[in-house]
């Protein structure tokens, strides 16, 4: 997603914020290897962070993956990062039909007016992932016909 947006990690430096075996992991290991679309420095934080504003201003690219809504303010967001949110939660909300509605776990409006790019909840990661399962559903399947 970052590198067909125009934004390779390479040589950037990427916070995590998020220790999940499912996201926040996989994703550091990712992002260390020393390849094209990766070769980044990386630092994890998550829930437990003291002072976790101190390491997402130093941010070129945010990853916020904690399982909190709205966890990422706009203060801890420096100008121009580029903010990846990977949460999905629900909030009450009396005004929706199902008296509730999604949210990242960044607080998406204020950080758009700072931020380079920053990605919707919903509709940024998920159809993504969703995307990606498919196609290696495709390619898992192609791979047998062999």
């Amino acid at each position: 997603m970052l590198v067909r947006s125009g934004y390779s990690p390479e040589g950037k430096h990427v916070v995590v914020c998020g220790r999940s075996n499912i996201v926040g992991k996989p994703l550091v290991a990712m992002l260390m290897q020393k390849k094209p679309g990766a070769n980044a420095t990386v630092t994890v934080c998550h829930t437990g962070t003291p002072d976790l504003k101190k390491f997402t201003l130093q941010a070129d690219i945010l990853v916020a993956a904690m399982g909190a809504p709205r966890a990422i303010t706009a203060d801890m967001v420096r100008e121009g990062c580029v903010v990846i949110d990977v949460g999905v939660n629900r909030v009450p909300d009396p005004s929706s039909p199902k008296g509730f509605r999604l949210v990242g776990d960044c607080d998406f409006e204020a950080i758009k007016e700072k931020a380079e790019a920053i990605t919707p909840v919903p509709g940024g990661v998920g159809p993504m992932t969703v995307t990606m399962l498919l196609m290696n559903t495709i390619e898992a399947a192609e791979r047998t016909l062999v």
